[in-house]
């Protein structure tokens, strides 16, 4: 690849960063919140870098190869031109400048069964408010860990995307996706939603409902189901953060 082709793929990529994380919120599909100025340092330099290369290789007295130097390897073409799968380069950088692709959804948690939630020592009461919001990690320490079974009678309310089983059953469940750092090492959580119908896979809903046991065990025991009895199940716009996980607000 040509330098001056070097420097507008730097540029671009630059520009591309940028605008995922300075001008709009789409880094959120991919890294942690806290990885925000990070990405803004990198895009900055990237397109610094881009800009110094074009500059210097515009210069009329800048330092450049003797065409002598660019020696035909016998198949056509000089070896100062690079590796003609380096414009591949450019796809991913258009996609996020064009087409940003989506944050990670059903078809990733369906092929995950973490559910793996923080040991909770002691619960604090749930909220008064009548269904009570809940983040789905929320609902799942509850089922299996909180002895005083504060879930029992309660109905709650949480919102996540819909995931269909892969048995083709018919069951699906209320999923979300949480990240350590970036979408690479998302861990799945998810609640099987027993007594509505599924909505169309990676819709995202608020459903309200009440713990619905199963074979396995009580409230507060580590094999109890962690699955709910749906009363309604609403849509909901997307979250700009789509894996974080958090309780839904109420008016």
């Amino acid at each position: 690849m040509r330098r001056h082709i070097q420097a507008v793929l730097l540029l671009l990529t630059g520009s591309a960063v940028l605008h995922i994380s300075l001008l709009s919120q789409i880094y959120l599909r991919y890294v942690k919140e806290g990885l925000r100025p990070f990405l803004i340092a990198s895009g900055v330099l990237l397109a610094v870098l881009g800009v110094v290369s074009a500059v210097r290789d515009g210069l009329p007295f800048a330092a450049r190869r003797p065409e002598s130097e660019d020696v035909d390897d016998g198949h056509g073409h000089g070896h100062d031109g690079g590796p003609r799968v380096a414009w591949v380069l450019f796809l991913p950088v258009l996609a996020l400048l064009l087409y940003a692709p989506p944050a990670l959804g059903s078809y990733t948690a369906a092929r995950e069964t973490d559910n793996a939630v923080a040991q909770v020592s002691q619960f604090a009461p749930l909220p008064d408010a009548d269904p009570a919001p809940l983040a789905l990690s929320g609902f799942i320490a509850r089922v299996q860990q909180d002895r005083e079974r504060s879930l029992s009678g309660r109905t709650v309310l949480m919102t996540g995307f819909v995931t269909p089983a892969q048995d083709g059953t018919g069951t699906w469940y209320l999923s979300r996706l949480v990240v350590s750092c970036c979408a690479a090492d998302s861990r799945s959580l998810r609640v099987r939603v027993y007594g509505r119908p599924a909505p169309p896979a990676d819709t995202w809903v608020a459903v309200t409902g009440t713990w619905h046991p199963g074979d396995g065990g009580g409230l507060g025991t580590a094999r109890a189901a962690v699955a709910v009895d749906a009363r309604t199940v609403e849509r909901v716009p997307v979250p700009v953060n789509p894996y974080q996980d958090t309780a839904p607000s109420v008016p």
